[in-house]
C-alpha cells in the first residue's frame, strides 16, 4: 500500500479542515491581543511613558505571534488552492489594505522611539492603531461576506469571475462581523493589559475590557440572530457528492436557501456547545475583569475566541466559500483540496513541525514574563520599545 493512502482521502480533507480552522484561531488568539492592545494605544494610554509601557507589554513577542498568520495563508495556498486563487483574488483590494496596515505596524514598532519628539511618537501611535484596528475590522468583514456568500462565477473550465467591488464588501451584516471582530480583539487586548501591567493602565484596561465585552456579546447575538432569522441566507449541497472526489466545484449542485447555516446545529444538537462556548467566554470574561483573577480572565478571553470562529466554520461545514451568484460554483471541503498526496505530505510536516511551534512559542512567553511598569522601561531605556 501507498504510504499516503494510509489515510482516507475524505478524512484527509475533514483533518485540513479543522487544522485551517485552528491556524486562523491560532492567528485570533496570539496577534489578536497585538492587535487589540493597538487599537487601544492612544486611548488607554495618555503620557508617553505609558505608551511606551503598552508597547513594550507586546513588543518582544508581536513578530513571533505573526507566524500564525503566515501559517495561515501557507495552509489555504497548500491544501485549498481554489479558496486562495479566489478569496485572494475576489478580495484583492481589501487585501491589499490589511497588508499595508500589517506594515505600517512594524515600521511604527521600531521607529517610534528614534526621537524624543512629541509630534513624532504621537504620529507613530496614531500609526500603530490604524495597523491594528485595519485588519482587526476587515477580517472581520471578510467573514461577513463570506456567510453572505461572494459574488463569483467559474465557467467549465473552473476561470473564475468576480463580479464584486470593494465598497460591495461592507454591507450591513458584514460590517457588524467586523465591529463583532474589533469588540472581539480588543477585550482580549485589554485583558492582556490587566495581565501584563499595573496602576492606572490596568484600571483603564479593564474598563475598556468590559465595554468591548459588553459589545461583544450584543453583536454576536445580533448576528446570531440574524443568521437564525432566515436575514442570512444559508447554502446547502442539493445533489450527491462522493467525498473523495478531485477538487472539481462544478461536480455538484447547490441552493441558497433560508436557515440554511443552521442546519448542522439541528442535525447534531451538541454543537450547540460551540457557540455556547462563545457566549461563555464573552460573559465570564466581563465577569472576572470585575476581579483580580488575571490568568482566569485570559483563559475566557481565549475561549470566547475560539467559540465565535468555531461557529463560523461550523454552521458553515462543508462550505468554504459560497458563491453568491453561482451557488453550484460554491467551494466545499469536498471539492476544493489539494490531492490526497499534497495532503498527507502537509500533515506529516505538521505533525513534526507545529508541536515545535507551540513549544517554543510557550517557552518565549514564560522567559518574557512579568509585569511591565514605568520603572521597567526607566531602567531598561536603551533597549525597551
Amino acid at each position: 500500500m501507498i504510504l499516503y493512502e494510509m489515510i482516507d482521502y475524505s478524512t484527509l480533507k475533514v483533518i485540513w479542515w479543522v487544522l485551517l480552522g485552528i491556524l486562523l484561531i491560532g492567528f485570533a488568539v496570539t496577534d489578536g491581543f497585538d492587535m487589540g492592545v493597538g487599537a487601544l494605544l492612544p486611548f488607554i494610554a495618555e503620557t508617553d511613558i505609558e505608551r511606551r509601557v503598552v508597547i513594550n507589554t507586546i513588543g518582544p513577542t508581536w513578530e513571533g505571534n505573526q507566524v500564525w498568520f503566515i501559517l495561515g495563508g501557507g495552509a489555504i495556498f497548500a491544501a485549498w488552492p481554489p479558496l486562495y486563487a479566489i478569496s485572494f483574488s475576489g478580495f484583492y483590494l481589501a487585501m491589499f489594505v490589511v497588508l499595508a496596515a500589517m506594515i505600517l505596524r512594524p515600521v511604527a514598532f521600531k521607529y517610534r522611539s528614534k526621537r524624543p519628539d512629541p509630534s513624532w511618537r504621537n504620529s507613530w501611535d496614531w500609526a500603530l492603531f490604524v495597523g491594528s484596528f485595519v485588519p482587526a475590522l476587515v477580517f472581520g468583514v471578510a467573514v461577513g461576506n463570506v456567510l453572505l456568500g461572494v459574488p463569483f462565477s467559474l465557467d467549465n473550465d473552473l476561470r473564475m469571475t468576480y463580479e464584486g467591488s470593494f465598497f460591495g464588501l461592507f454591507s450591513p451584516f458584514s460590517l457588524l462581523c467586523g465591529l463583532l471582530s474589533v469588540a472581539m480583539l480588543v477585550m482580549h487586548g485589554a485583558v492582556w493589559l490587566v495581565m501584563r501591567t499595573t496602576g492606572e493602565i490596568a484600571t483603564r484596561s479593564r474598563r475598556y475590557g468590559t465595554i468591548a465585552a459588553l459589545l461583544g456579546i450584543a453583536l454576536f447575538a445580533l448576528g446570531g440572530y440574524l443568521v437564525a432569522s432566515g436575514y442570512v441566507d444559508g447554502f446547502r449541497i442539493t445533489s450527491d457528492v462522493d467525498p473523495n472526489m478531485q477538487a472539481n466545484p462544478l461536480a455538484k449542485t447547490a441552493a441558497i436557501e433560508d436557515g440554511a447555516w443552521m442546519a448542522n446545529y439541528a442535525a447534531y444538537p451538541l454543537l450547540w456547545i460551540v457557540p455556547g462556548l462563545g457566549f461563555f467566554g464573552l460573559l465570564g470574561t466581563l465577569l472576572l475583569l470585575q476581579t483580580r483573577m488575571e490568568m482566569l480572565i485570559f483563559a475566557f478571553s481565549k475561549s470566547a475566541i475560539v467559540g465565535i470562529i468555531a461557529t463560523v466554520g461550523i454552521s458553515m461545514f462543508p462550505f468554504i466559500l459560497p458563491s453568491s451568484v453561482q451557488p453550484e460554483a460554491s467551494l466545499t471541503v469536498w471539492d476544493a483540496s489539494s490531492t490526497h498526496r499534497t495532503l498527507f505530505n502537509m500533515l506529516v510536516a505538521t505533525v513534526i513541525f507545529l508541536p515545535i511551534i507551540l513549544v517554543y512559542t510557550a517557552w518565549v512567553y514564560k522567559v518574557l514574563w512579568g509585569k511591565v511598569d514605568e520603572e521597567t522601561i526607566e531602567r531598561d531605556n536603551h533597549t525597551a520599545y
